[in-house]
């Protein structure tokens, strides 16, 4: 049986869903999008054309759209400053949600969310679609495969060139810290994932050069420390004079004990040790569903009583500490303690 859903969204990455994510997911039988909601009407437009709902399964009004159409569950696909008020509608609604990252616009909101969802007993996922690409779900098999010994450490670059203003997706260039908030919020938690641990310390150095048109810092070079002892570099930055390892072509380095694993621009090759400089190439992992689109798909077989997505709230609220663990340490000059900085947050709140 299919799912029912609201798609709260529809305009900006909200086509996304509406003309990619959501389709083979409704044609394997698995979600049935039974209304849509956007504040600005002409982006309802998507839904009708890509989703095929009549004018008037479309609204501006959320209230509306949760009391006049029952469903399992709603999507999030708005900034993230309104977030909270999209879930907590939905919740009110008994509603399971969906929600893009990150949870919402600050931590000490985000540890509300997590609160309200889990007393509610409702189930809440995260798209963190970059965890669930080709490339980075194929490395990550490569290091559990436990072929290449233990894990040392990892190193992370990504370098877009986003410095004119509204090159980046309108919003992130008028909020505070955009990197970390929309870009280390990704880059970050996959590096925990293939680190096989939560991320015990951070030290961060975060700016925005003359040159980069933003409200906040939109560079970062950042240390991590895992509770396992792995270690990790991450350089991400929005404002270099070339993209070099943009948003799905980022270089990361694994090295291990018995060999070296480059991913680099979705090309993977392995450097045995002994064996020099002899390059390995690695075939990526073949299947119909990646990124969002799996994702929807994790978390309908979860609602249908399946393994937790990795990526549910709960879990999520630790990643999204790292980045703002990070944010704190550049203001600070200081290594922080993510869970010692997370319990803080929850006990001040």
């Amino acid at each position: 049986m299919a799912y029912r859903m609201v798609q709260v969204g529809t305009g900006g990455m909200g086509l996304s869903w509406c003309r990619g994510f959501l389709p083979p997911n409704i044609k394997d039988g698995l979600i049935e999008v039974v209304a849509a909601v956007d504040i600005n009407p002409a982006s309802l437009e998507n839904a009708r054309q890509h989703l095929g709902l009549a004018a008037e399964k479309c609204y501006t009004d959320l209230e509306r759209a949760l009391d006049e159409n029952a469903a399992d569950f709603c999507t999030v696909v708005v900034p993230p400053s309104v977030h909270e008020r999209v879930i907590d509608a939905a919740l009110a609604h008994d509603m399971h949600i969906l929600s893009e990252k990150p949870i919402a616009d600050t931590l000490v909101a985000s540890i509300r969310v997590v609160d309200k969802v889990r007393r509610s007993g409702k189930k809440m996922g995260i798209t963190m679609n970059h965890r669930c690409d080709q490339d980075k779900t194929t490395l990550r098999q490569q290091l559990c495969s436990g072929d290449y010994g233990r894990l040392d450490y990892l190193v992370w670059r990504y370098i877009g060139d986003f410095r004119r203003y509204g090159s980046w997706g309108g919003f992130r260039h008028d909020i505070p810290d955009p990197q970390m908030v929309d870009a280390a919020v990704h880059h970050l938690d996959i590096l925990a994932d293939l680190a096989g641990a939560r991320c015990d310390t951070i030290y961060a150095q975060t700016r925005n050069p003359p040159w980069g048109e933003f409200a906040g810092d939109s560079q970062s070079l950042v240390m991590m420390t895992f509770e396992n002892g792995v270690r990790a570099t991450y350089e991400g930055v929005n404002t270099n004079a070339v993209a070099l390892n943009n948003w799905n072509r980022e270089y990361i380095r694994a090295e291990c004990e018995k060999a070296t694993l480059v991913l680099d621009r979705r090309d993977l090759t392995r450097y045995r040790y002994g064996g020099g400089l002899a390059p390995e190439g690695l075939p990526l992992l073949q299947q119909l569903k990646w990124k969002h689109t799996w994702l929807i798909e994790k978390f309908v077989r979860w609602l249908d009583g399946g393994d937790p997505m990795e990526t549910r709230v709960e879990d999520n609220l630790h990643s999204l500490a790292m980045c703002f663990a990070g944010i704190e340490s550049s203001r600070t000059g200081r290594p922080i303690k993510v869970k010692e900085f997370l319990e803080a947050a929850k006990h001040d709140r």
